[in-house]
């Protein structure tokens, strides 16, 4: 289940006061942020509109700071970024596979 599917039709209370959907929304951020700081340097530089480093900043936080991270502030994330994110990420794979064809 993806962050957009497991939230979707929730409020911000709702998503707040359910300890498993936080838990697991969280862990799929650090998963992303683990990945964006993998992604070679060279692939980073052709896709530089993508925000490599605050996905690798924002897992930093997810991880290793719990008790700091701000569940309003990864709600706007999931509303306001996450989307145009995921079509971005989406190009980036297309263009990568014609590339290599």
């Amino acid at each position: 289940m993806s962050i957009e599917q497991g939230t979707a039709g929730m409020t911000f209370e709702q998503f707040a006061a359910n300890e498993t959907m936080v838990k697991s929304v969280l862990y799929d951020f650090i998963i992303i942020g683990e990945a964006s700081a993998n992604i070679p340097g060279e692939i980073q530089s052709r896709y530089s509109q993508i925000p490599w480093r605050l996905m690798s900043d924002m897992r930093n936080i997810m991880a290793h700071e719990y008790f700091q991270v701000n569940l309003m502030l990864t709600w706007r994330t999931i509303r306001n970024n996450l989307p145009s994110l995921r079509l971005q990420l989406l190009d980036l794979l297309e263009s990568e596979a014609r590339e290599k064809s």
